[in-house]
């Protein structure tokens, strides 16, 4: 199903910006929060307070979210894949460090991109598209870099969940654009995602015997709290809403900011110290994702510029 918009306006620019800050942020709320409550059970919690405030506000909003419009399948699909997704995240950073993991998990985009190559051959890319990304990518591997050459013997196993992880992330976003999951509100959406993770992700907690920590703090409240409201609520209502409007190749080009503003919270909350890694980081991202998201001048356009060239 072509998106509604082909190009990214700055509506959807200054909105992924946001998104990233967010996402950003949940990396130090997930280090809080992780202090207290055991990580499955945490993104059980998650998901299971998420869904009830997308729920209260589909209702208000006058959502029907039982009207049969065939998204049930799908929209299962999704929520198993979003479910699997957080679950491998979450163990694999029991084995390997989060510079690894989110290098690994930041591959998601290039996934996205070569799975629209079969299910969504309206969003075909451009090689400038492709540069783009790499060049993003390239930012993130110089903000990590360092870190990614020291492993330990274990972390090859928290890296391949990782990289499943950013496989089954991929796979969600394509599920919704390629599904009639792509005319459905976003609350719907991402309501199958959530509950579906809020009922799963606590029993695969259970199965595999993860230690039941449960010892909040008022830091630890205060993390899961942003993560319900901000991150699984209002953050991922806005994304589901922009995958339907516009080409998610283009807008998973964007998410290669979220590890950086993720060092950047850390800057500033937690007194992370600034390098040049970090400015040449942002450089390197910031003129990718340019690249990547540049408007084709269709009157002038070659014959299949709209391809992968």
């Amino acid at each position: 199903m072509p998106p509604n918009r082909p190009q990214l306006d700055g509506l959807a620019m200054g909105l992924m910006v946001v998104l990233c800050i967010v996402w950003g942020l949940q990396q130090v709320a997930i280090k809080f929060g992780n202090a207290g409550i055991s990580p499955i059970w945490q993104a059980g919690l998650r998901s299971l307070g998420a869904t009830m405030l997308v729920w209260a506000w589909a209702n208000v909003r006058g959502v029907r979210l039982w009207a049969p419009d065939g998204t049930l399948g799908p929209g299962l699909l999704a929520g198993a894949l979003f479910a699997a997704e957080f679950a491998l995240i979450f163990l694999g950073l029991e084995y390997t460090n989060a510079s690894r993991g989110v290098i690994f998990l930041y591959t998601a985009p290039f996934w996205v991109a070569l799975g629209a190559r079969w299910l969504l051959p309206h969003e075909s890319m451009r090689r400038a598209q492709w540069a783009g990304m790499a060049l993003a990518f390239g930012g993130v591997l110089a903000l990590f870099g360092e870190n990614l050459l020291d492993s330990g013997g274990d972390a090859w196993i928290g890296d391949l969940m990782i990289l499943v992880a950013a496989i089954l992330w991929a796979a969600t976003t394509l599920t919704v654009k390629a599904s009639r999951l792509a005319r459905a509100s976003a609350e719907k959406t991402l309501l199958y995602q959530l509950a579906v993770s809020a009922l799963a992700l606590p029993l695969l907690s259970l199965a595999v015997g993860e230690p039941g920590v449960f010892a909040p703090t008022p830091e630890v409240w205060a993390a899961l709290a942003f993560q319900i409201v901000i991150v699984a609520s209002a953050s991922y209502v806005a994304w589901f809403w922009l995958v339907s409007q516009y080409p998610a190749t283009r807008l998973s080009s964007f998410s290669f900011l979220t590890p950086v503003m993720g060092v950047i919270a850390g800057i500033v909350l937690l007194g992370e110290p600034l390098t040049p890694a970090v400015v040449l980081a942002l450089a390197l991202v910031g003129a990718g994702i340019w690249i990547a998201n540049r408007p084709v001048a269709r009157p002038l356009a070659r014959a299949g510029e709209d391809g992968l060239q």
